[in-house]
């Protein structure tokens, strides 16, 4: 089944159609841009332009080539290197920059003086469209986003469209951008979407998991000192009765002792592709002497950061459904619209959450002070812990300042978790290295509070409620509800 994706940029359609390798540079010539996901193997595998005159339609069916403009001058306040001086990574590749956490680490990088690229094949937005979804706030395509980005800043980000999953696709991307660390953020994120139906267990699985196999192997051939920064997440551990630990624990057993990875009891499909990449990168630092950081990522809430904050087309999406919005996001927009705040069961659910604007900082902060060689670090990335509960009662107690009735319902659950539970999770690593966190405040609920009321008029309030089940996940693709 082919999927269509449309944007906007500026191509200089030639008389030629070769491939291209080199990044695009912009030039006056205005024309529409398809992204087509095909039915193929490798449905982004080839690029092709299609265009009769230079004001002609064109299509485009994967890029080996980045959206670039200018060569970038290298910054004087950013990140230097030089052979007297431990590795220091200079050119970040930000995979999966076209969503919500990649998005705002990509400009946030670029900003600090690194020369940043990103890989996105845009099948995020291809979600929004499979399923009748739209982010609460409008955003552009990411051409038009790197334009906005270039003309504010001066700095340039490179794009390479295409999978990841196309080991070809990927190779040349390496080999053109040369990374020297690598930010893996290229994974169908959704727990819910993963549990809709097998068709969509078995893309996130595959999507996930070879996806990553993909990244070690490239780094391994064509960049043996990248570092990867991959984001986990902190449903890896699941909620045992015990202390999470920060990626291992130290278990003395029949007289015997010995430092291994803390268990992993994961909760969906989505959870355990991530468990399987753990799995994948700690072996291959082992055996071929990759360095790797595994970021164990909470809830991340907030959409603002200091550069999405510089113009309304570099805007972050905002996602408030109940297949891939985060909780806080979803009761501060149910909130806005006076719909009542859906607690899922007992809500007792308890998780380690943070601000967008520390997910960012926790990404420089693994990049600036990368892993050994051989080394698989762990780090556990959150600020604070809440029950549902707890982040009801506050999402409440800041409407009401706003003049808002916020009212909270219970309803059934449709995952398969502990509602009430222990829960205690370690995350000291990332302060140890620098984290300055942003914790939950009055003065940011309020902030979140009235920019889900700026855009309450782009609700659609059909997808609050839970449409997915994983009792009742099944064998027939399930078409939800628009």
């Amino acid at each position: 089944m082919a999927h269509l994706l449309s944007t906007s940029c500026s191509i200089k359609l030639s008389s030629s159609h070769r491939p291209q390798s080199q990044p695009f540079r912009q030039c006056p010539t205005k024309c529409l841009t398809f992204f087509t996901l095909g039915a193929s193997k490798y449905p982004f595998k080839r690029f092709v332009l299609q265009g009769r005159t230079q004001q002609a339609n064109c299509v485009v069916r994967a890029a080996v080539a980045p959206i670039s403009q200018e060569t970038p001058t290298q910054s004087s306040s950013g990140p230097q290197q030089n052979s007297s001086e431990p590795f220091k990574p200079k050119r970040v590749m930000v995979i999966g920059g076209d969503g919500y956490c990649g998005w705002a680490t990509a400009l946030h990088l670029s900003n600090k003086g690194y020369e940043v690229a990103i890989v996105d094949n845009l099948i995020r937005r291809h979600f929004d469209l499979q399923l009748g979804l739209d982010s609460l706030t409008p955003i552009a395509s990411i051409h038009n986003r790197l334009r906005c980005w270039q003309s504010v800043t001066g700095k340039t980000i490179e794009l390479y469209i295409g999978d990841i999953c196309d080991f070809e696709f990927l190779s040349e991307t390496f080999k053109s951008f040369e990374p020297d660390a690598v930010v893996h953020f290229g994974e169908q994120r959704s727990a819910p979407y993963s549990m809709i139906d097998r068709n969509r267990a078995v893309f996130t699985q595959h999507n996930n998991v070879i996806g990553t196999l993909n990244v070690l192997f490239a780094i391994k051939e064509f960049r043996d000192q990248c570092h990867l920064v991959k984001l986990g997440t902190m449903g890896e551990y699941g909620t045992p009765n015990i202390d999470i630990e920060e990626g291992y624990i130290t278990i003395t057993h029949n007289g015997r002792t010995d430092t291994l990875p803390f268990p992993k009891q994961a909760s969906s499909f989505y959870h355990l592709s991530k468990v399987h990449d753990s799995n994948n990168i700690a072996f291959t630092c082992k055996a071929w002497g990759i360095r790797a950081t595994d970021l164990n990522q909470g809830v991340v809430y907030g959409v603002r950061t200091d550069e999405t904050e510089m113009h309304e087309e570099l805007c972050n999406r905002l996602d408030y459904d109940a297949v891939f919005g985060t909780a806080l996001n979803r009761f501060c927009v149910q909130a806005a619209v006076g719909h009542p705040l859906t607690v899922y069961g007992k809500g007792g659910q308890t998780r380690g959450y943070l601000d967008i604007r520390d997910t960012v900082q926790c990404v420089e902060l693994a990049i600036a002070n990368p892993a050994q060689p051989g080394e698989f670090r762990v780090f556990n990335q959150f600020t604070e812990q809440f029950s549902v509960n707890e982040l009801a009662s506050l999402v409440t107690k800041a409407g009401e300042k706003l003049g808002l009735d916020v009212k909270t319902i219970s309803v059934p659950n449709p995952r398969v978790e502990a509602e009430e539970h222990y829960y205690n999770a370690k995350h000291t690593k990332l302060i140890e290295l620098g984290l300055r966190p942003h914790l939950l405040s009055d003065s940011l609920l309020d902030s979140l509070l009235n920019f889900s009321i700026k855009f309450k008029d782009r609700v659609d309030t059909k997808q609050i409620m839970p449409s997915v089940s994983w009792k009742n996940i099944g064998v027939k693709p399930k078409t939800l509800s628009a």
